[in-house]
């Protein structure tokens, strides 16, 4: 494994651990300033809608100018949006921390720049996208773990340890990380401008007819899984009086989970029994079951619809992320991970604000609101496999990346 790859693994899995710590801690620390549901899940949203502006802009970036120096800009947001958490004295400072980490929200995405840029073909994309979710698994292990001991011992200390933590992956990325973009591009003569024009590459990716049902499938992925994602501490906390310890160790097992189907499964079992095309589709609809055992107020109904989850959508991920990357040019794929990011912000916008309001009626109703979007899902690859199966199958370029 080349240096760079272990740099770019061990800055994620420094990145994840953080994110990981704070996510069991971040729904009662809020509390804690005397909010209800709805505002927590705004929080989340108020990020979302930030980095929904800001990644495209940062892919695009990267491609022009390397990985390196945006990646160093993206973690310095976030060491310096933790801090704002840290020294929260009311609930202003909250968003004003989520807002300087959501608009240079640039970790991850430049994070899989760059590994892509490592990646020799497909198959070695895939697996090393494979790789870094698996690392993202493991954050997830060591994450929650931690941030719901240290929330139990003080509300305020899982926000202090995170700022170190993203100051420390700063100067390691930039002692050690080198530039992998050997491809930089001048994105097609675009004057300074057009290159941070937040909505540019959207409206081109909206354009795109080879990608944009894949879009809109990642769109509908994204808004199942932040709908889930930002009210599950609060209902495991009203059904099944699960607190913040339980609920970091719970993650904690999501990110063995993840970890083993990503580092071990995707290589060993599902890229080698299955097409990817049918593991998209397939997925999508046992995603759709999974929230519906989710929705279920029972111990069982609950943790197969968790094992269900985390097969799914660790595979989804990978697969998904892949085919679009690999449909895109060389000096373009830095754009097109930022948009994915991009659809993934504007999910996790409307998600969380959906899920908060629905919550409050009924805490079953974000669950069976993210299975109606993952069956919509599986639908739209469905009509679209039909779609493709009645073009005839002429050897082009277009094609091959249709087929794709």
């Amino acid at each position: 494994m080349s240096k760079a790859k272990v740099a770019i693994i061990l800055t994620v899995l420094v990145d994840v651990i953080g994110i990981g710590i704070v996510i069991p801690s971040l729904p009662f620390y809020v509390l804690d300033f005397g909010v209800g549901a709805a505002t927590i899940t705004t929080l989340f949203a108020v990020f979302s809608l930030c980095s929904f502006f800001s990644t495209p802009v940062l892919g695009v970036l990267s491609d022009r100018y390397g990985r390196r120096p945006i990646l160093i800009a993206s973690i310095f947001s976030t060491a310096l949006g933790w801090l704002m958490f840290a020294l929260a004295p009311s609930i202003i400072w909250l968003f004003i921390g989520r807002i300087i980490d959501g608009l240079a929200a640039g970790n991850i995405s430049t994070a899989h720049s760059v590994i892509t840029d490592l990646s020799v073909d497909d198959k070695d994309r895939t697996h090393n996208l494979g790789v870094l979710g698996a690392v993202f698994g493991i954050g997830f292990i060591i994450g929650p773990a931690i941030g719901g001991l240290l929330g139990s011992a003080h509300p305020h200390a899982p926000f202090w340890f995170v700022t170190i933590l993203a100051t420390l992956n700063l100067l390691f990325v930039y002692f050690f990380l080198p530039e992998t973009n050997k491809h930089l591009a001048d994105k097609f003569g675009l004057v300074w401008w057009q290159q941070i024009h937040p909505l540019r590459p959207v409206i081109a990716a909206a354009k795109n007819k080879i990608l944009r049902p894949l879009y809109s499938v990642w769109f509908l992925f994204s808004l199942a899984l932040a709908t889930q994602q930002s009210v599950m501490a609060l209902y495991l906390l009203q059904i099944f009086n699960v607190g913040i310890a339980g609920t970091g160790w719970l993650m904690a097992g999501v990110g063995v989970g993840i970890a083993l189907n990503q580092g071990v499964g995707l290589k060993h079992f599902w890229l080698k029994k299955f097409a990817e095309p049918d593991l998209q589709l397939w997925l999508l609809l046992v995603m759709f079951i999974a929230f519906i055992f989710l929705s279920l107020p029972a111990g069982i109904y609950f943790i197969v619809g968790m094992i269900l989850n985390i097969i799914c959508q660790s595979v989804l991920r990978v697969v998904m992320t892949s085919q679009m990357v690999g449909a895109a040019p060389l000096n373009g794929r830095g754009e097109v991970i930022g948009v994915l990011n991009s659809i993934m912000s504007l999910g996790m916008v409307a998600g969380p604000l959906i899920a908060g309001a629905l919550f409050n009626i009924k805490p079953a109703l974000p669950f069976w609101l993210a299975a109606g979007f993952m069956f919509l899902a599986f639908i739209t690859v469905l009509c679209q496999r039909k779609k493709i199966s009645l073009v005839p199958t002429v050897e082009t370029p277009e094609t091959n990346m249709i087929m794709d």
